[in-house]
């Protein structure tokens, strides 16, 4: 029986009563997560959607078990191999984990890339070497799986939003004689590869009436894409931000599509931007999807990028998905020019901005400098920090960690005491501007920390490359001190808008009560209560850290004049576990710099006033 490509067919868009998509997406909480890494469904003792246990064949991971796959270099190596190759996570696991992420107060589970990857290469795990469009890989599951992952998700509140590639494909052809690098020119091809791999089919459609051995696992699909100007062809980039390299050069093996002058002016979408934007539509139809990220948005192009925005948010608005979520990975310098010239909802501060958040909680950053990237409005074009609120999403740890460069990679909890200080950067990300994201496993500290991406990405449940260093270890532990304390934070950011839609200000302290300054790094290291505001029409909240992971720390904090009058109390609404010892329920305003009020926090401490 001839191969007849597979679900090849626009869903009506009046078949089917969708999910409607959330009024603002900065009042969602958003959980990131790689499938292959997060769970497999076997984890002993895990709750379940109603909170019931579950038996599994894959034991809870406890202190004892630290290093267990490394007692030998031999160990140790076979552990670290394995981190590169696919470890067993489905897209039925994270359904049985959708219990575990609402309790935690995730909103909406934003999946990574989940299609056909090219086949004989155990190395695809990440998911961005995409062959087929139109199916999924059989590592996660099957299309059904996606399906009914979705719902189950929108059964328990939670919003899915899918990691997509338009820029590249996996590495469905050769080049002849080898591979090659960008030099403004177009390489002739040697052929598709065949489902062995090998480049023996002619770069051209397939001839389906003279099939190839194993047809659904040779060149690419859907068949639009076979043709020869679906691809740049001019070799791998090496000079990431030269233009036009980074824009029509293979991202290294990677493929690059051709989708178009990179120009929004005067744009005409290629055949193959039309063909991905079809097959992401009928993702959309088929699942009841709610948004997706979108990979390497910097070399798509402002043009492609714009129509793929305006494509997909037509399409989804059909069906009634009226806010479907468009977040893209722009790094760079130009993720807010590229958010507002092409139609993307928000962009990833992955960059800059991530670096920031990550070292203000250690005191190697100056609060200032994180707080201005929110307020800068040169470099915004904005009059207000607002505009802030729903156009970046914000988070301390990712998959990727580009602002590190080079080969060191690490999550927040492998150095400089993030470990103590875990619970601090969590409340500095969910309570201050933007959408905060939670990158998998940072609930329960993992310190993944290494010479390559593999060390940020283990996988959850265990399997041959586990935390901590482990094998056959799960860490899905719902009674961690972390995971308990960000479950009452997220269930005061959804109780109070302010925490998600106010205007934000860094607050000056002061020892003395006198003399009143924005905290800033003195000896290397910044030691120190930091202190902002989120303030929505007449309501303050007030939120402050404690960097010192040694001893309490007292300050004034300066509050809204205009809010409060003196002898007014503010009440506490969030301490850390610890805090009762230190913390008072009320503080009452000072008149001092305007208006204060008196905090103590104890070592890495997170408090919340209003």
């Amino acid at each position: 029986m001839p191969f007849e490509e597979p679900g090849h067919v626009r869903p009506s868009s009046k078949s089917n009563s969708y999910y409607p998509s959330p009024t603002a997406w900065e009042d969602q909480q958003l959980y990131f997560l790689l499938p292959d890494r997060f769970s497999n469904a076997n984890e002993d003792g895990t709750l379940d959607a109603t909170g019931a246990q579950v038996k599994g064949s894959i034991k809870a991971f406890i202190a004892a078990d630290n290093g267990n796959a490394i007692k030998s270099s031999f160990d140790a190596r076979v552990w670290e191999e394995n981190g590169v190759v696919f470890q067993g996570g489905t897209l039925k696991g994270i359904k049985s984990k959708l219990g575990y992420l609402k309790r935690l107060g995730i909103t909406a589970v934003w999946v990574g890339p989940i299609f056909k990857q090219v086949p004989n290469d155990d190395h695809l795990y990440h998911g961005y070497a995409v062959q087929n469009f139109l199916d999924i890989d059989p590592h996660f599951g099957s299309r059904e799986d996606l399906r009914d992952l979705v719902k189950s998700a929108h059964e328990q509140g939670i919003y899915v939003i899918l990691d997509i590639i338009l820029n590249h494909s996996g590495d469905v052809f050769a080049y002849k004689n080898g591979e090659k690098r960008w030099n403004g020119r177009r390489f002739e091809v040697e052929g598709f590869r065949d489902s062995t791999g090998a480049p023996n089919l002619p770069f051209r459609p397939l001839d389906l009436r003279n099939q190839p051995k194993n047809p659904e696992s040779c060149a690419i699909w859907p068949s639009e894409l076979q043709s020869p100007d679906s691809f740049t062809c001019e070799g791998a980039i090496s000079d990431w931000d030269h233009w036009p390299e980074f824009i029509r050069g293979d991202f290294l093996s990677l493929k690059d599509i051709n989708l178009g002058n990179d120009s929004p002016d005067d744009f005409a979408p290629t055949r193959a931007l039309q063909t991905l934007c079809q097959a992401y539509e009928y993702w959309i139809a088929y699942a009841d999807l709610d948004g997706y990220r979108i990979d390497t948005v910097k070399h798509m192009g402002d043009g492609p990028t714009r129509y793929l925005c305006t494509t997909i948010h037509e399409f989804a608005s059909s069906i009634g998905k009226n806010n479907f979520f468009l977040v893209g990975e722009v790094t760079g310098s130009r993720a807010f020019e590229t958010v507002e010239l092409t139609g993307l909802d928000a962009a990833l501060g992955v960059g800059n901005l991530q670096e920031k958040l990550w070292k203000l909680p250690k005191g190697y950053a100056a609060p200032a400098e994180y707080f201005d990237l929110f307020r800068n409005a040169t470099f915004l074009k904005k009059g207000t920090n607002a505009w802030m609120r729903d156009k970046v999403v914000t988070m301390i740890d990712d998959h990727d960690q580009v602002w590190r460069g080079g080969n060191d990679k690490a999550r927040f909890c492998s150095e400089s005491e993030g470990d103590k200080l875990c619970l601090a950067a969590v409340g500095l990300n969910l309570t201050t501007l933007g959408i905060p994201c939670i990158y998998y496993a940072t609930e329960q500290r993992f310190d993944g920390r290494g010479a390559s991406d593999r060390y940020i990405r283990e996988a959850m449940f265990g399997g041959n490359f586990g935390p901590f260093r482990t094998k056959d270890r799960h860490c899905l532990d719902e009674s961690n001190p972390v995971f308990q304390e960000i479950a009452k934070i997220t269930a005061i950011r959804q109780e109070y808008a302010t925490l998600r839609r106010g205007r934000q200000y860094l607050r000056e302290i002061s020892a003395n009560g006198k003399d009143f300054s924005l905290p800033y790094i003195i000896g290397g290291r910044m030691r120190s209560i930091v202190a902002w505001s989120r303030i929505f029409a007449d309501q303050e909240i007030i939120c402050a850290i404690n960097t010192d992971t040694e001893k309490s720390t007292q300050a004034y904090v300066t509050i809204d004049a205009g809010l409060h009058f003196g002898g007014a109390v503010l009440r506490r609404i969030y301490p850390t576990p610890s805090d009762n010892k230190f913390l008072p329920d009320e503080v009452q305003v000072k008149e001092l710099n305007g208006k204060a009020v008196l905090l103590t926090l104890p070592p890495c401490g997170f408090a919340m006033y209003l």
